[in-house]
């Protein structure tokens, strides 16, 4: 009976390690705008950095891919959307519960496009850090990566020209 009860203590553990479930979240900020009115459309160079975005996350296999309601952001994440066939999925960050957000993304790889002000908090948020400030008004190549693997978060940036 001893040996029976550790058996399905060992199977029980292993069965327990073995479902981790690996969320991954990148963070970008919408391409090069056209110009600074209300709702501008990528310029030339922004449409070939959200190409150049395309390229970089073409292993990815995305589960999701959320933006914001802007034309910009929404045309920085169309070609990656297209090139997965995935629908993007609009946010608000105002008015985001980022408990829901983590709970709707668990065990999936994301991508989410923001802005300079509102893509650092979103990353601090869901690191429960303040780490990142926003981003330079002339940063467009700013990658940030969390990974969350059960309830340990990980957590790095990367940037691009």
């Amino acid at each position: 009976m001893k040996k029976i009860l550790i058996i399905l203590a060992l199977l029980f553990l292993n069965i327990s390690f073995g479902q981790q479930s690996t969320t991954t979240y990148y963070f970008i900020r919408h391409a090069e705008k056209v110009d600074n009115s209300q709702n501008p459309d990528l310029s030339e160079k922004g449409l070939k950095r959200a190409e150049l975005w395309n390229k970089i996350f073409s292993e990815i296999s995305f589960d999701k891919i959320y933006s914001t309601d802007y034309k910009r952001t929404t045309q920085t994440a169309s070609p990656i959307a297209t090139a997965k066939k995935i629908q993007i999925k609009l946010y608000n960050p105002k008015t985001l519960n980022i408990e829901s957000f983590k709970k709707e993304t668990l065990g999936k790889k994301v991508l989410i496009v923001g802005h300079s002000n509102t893509t650092p908090t979103f990353v601090n948020q869901m690191i429960n850090q303040k780490i990142y400030v926003d981003i330079e008004d002339g940063t467009f190549g700013n990658l940030y990566m969390v990974t969350v693997v059960d309830n340990i978060i990980s957590y790095q940036l990367l940037k691009f020209d």
